[in-house]
């Protein structure tokens, strides 16, 4: 795979996909840490005074409309304010002012408004992959989605590279995933096995231990044969969580934290034997052994909270979790949505060893599968 450092780029003209889909309100970015991810590629381009072209995806539009309230403007303006220099946003890829007015960097709009972006449309590829002379993919986040922007115009373009983002994630990843330390450990939680079977399943290969909560672990202590109230289980997950279960490195809570409802009627502290049915089990309490577990690690793979943690009174497993992760001298990596909320909000992420950026594709990464996007890098760099 061809890196961003690797090739020149002095006055070249860059097309860049990156992954600046945020959080917005009111017109307002409530959350910049993707932007913020993006900024070394930028940076890296703007020092070796390239132009860039930025090509992202804002949400879910209906493709081929334009929806204000899916507009990239708020990022743009965000971006600008970031780096002290205007972006500029252009509205279609068709447009006579990419790279052709003073501004040094442009963001094209929600790459989704256009026709042929999900369905990996050959003619928007081509469209986007000859709009400059070089396409740089740095959005790791997208990289599992076989879509124009994230591999068709990787395919069609002259010459095609991966940026800084992407070369760390590949780098950081693949030595979680391959070139790990034992005892290596998961901590996996979450709404539904189903989403992280293969990811349980891979790991429950590789792993010393798989130390599990939310949703996740209500269904395998189900599979273990405890009643759990009216506790959100996957019933149709129950066969497959009894075979994982059989190998033995499945951590059950021995304690939870239940509640009548979700608004926190008679919370409780109960053995997981004690589960009436009219108990829904909403935390987990962090044992003695799975702290000496974790502190004794030297690998850590962390995915999806412990319990309901956006609500204070069942946000103790995951918080206490965060800092015992944070306290351990173990390479650390974390991935999702969730796992980097509950990061930002209990712990620092440098106490992480790396967080990715990636959701989807954090995932299917971990599982062992070779992501469309890097496939298609790859494929260039042969070419090349």
């Amino acid at each position: 795979m061809i890196n961003l450092t690797s090739i020149d780029i002095t006055n070249k003209n860059l097309v860049m996909r990156v992954d600046m889909n945020v959080p917005l309100k009111d017109g307002i970015v409530l959350d910049a840490t993707r932007i913020e991810a993006c900024l070394p590629s930028i940076e890296h381009a703007l020092k070796n005074k390239a132009k860039i072209l930025l090509i992202s995806h804002l949400g879910r539009p209906s493709e081929g409309n334009f929806d204000e309230q899916f507009s990239l403007r708020p990022v743009a303006e965000h971006l600008s304010k970031i780096i002290n220099q205007c972006c500029e946003l252009i509205d279609s890829p068709e447009s006579n002012k990419i790279f052709n007015t003073n501004s040094d960097i442009q963001l094209l709009e929600n790459i989704r408004f256009f026709h042929g972006e999900k369905i990996n449309s050959n003619e928007l590829g081509l469209k986007l992959a000859n709009l400059g002379d070089i396409y740089v993919f740095d959005a790791f986040g997208t990289a599992h989605r076989e879509q124009a922007s994230t591999h068709s115009a990787i395919e069609q373009s002259k010459i095609a590279c991966a940026g800084l983002l992407l070369e760390k994630e590949n780098n950081f990843l693949t030595k979680a995933l391959n070139n790990y330390e034992d005892p290596y450990v998961a901590v996996i939680g979450g709404a539904k096995v189903s989403t992280k079977l293969e990811l349980i399943q891979h790991i429950n290969c590789v792993a010393k231990n798989i130390i599990v909560g939310g949703g996740i672990a209500n269904t395998f202590i189900s599979a273990a044969g405890f009643n759990v109230g009216n506790s959100l289980i996957e019933e149709s997950m129950i066969g497959v969580a009894k075979e994982i279960l059989s190998d033995g490195k499945i951590l059950l809570p021995k304690k939870v934290i239940t509640s009548k409802t979700f608004e926190g009627e008679n919370i409780q502290e109960k053995f997981i034997e004690e589960i009436k049915n009219d108990d829904m089990i909403l935390d987990l309490y962090i044992e003695k052994d799975v702290y000496e577990i974790l502190s004794s690690s030297k690998t850590i793979l962390w995915n999806g909270p412990m319990g309901v943690f956006e609500n204070k009174l069942f946000e103790k497993g995951t918080k206490d979790i965060s800092e015992a992760i944070a306290k351990s001298d173990a390479f650390s990596i974390a991935g999702g949505g969730e796992t980097l909320s509950a990061i930002n909000k209990y712990i620092n992420s440098d106490d992480v060893s790396y967080c990715s950026t990636g959701g989807g594709a954090f995932l299917e990464f971990m599982e062992g599968k070779i992501l469309p996007s890097i496939k298609a890098l790859n494929a260039k760099d042969k070419e090349g």
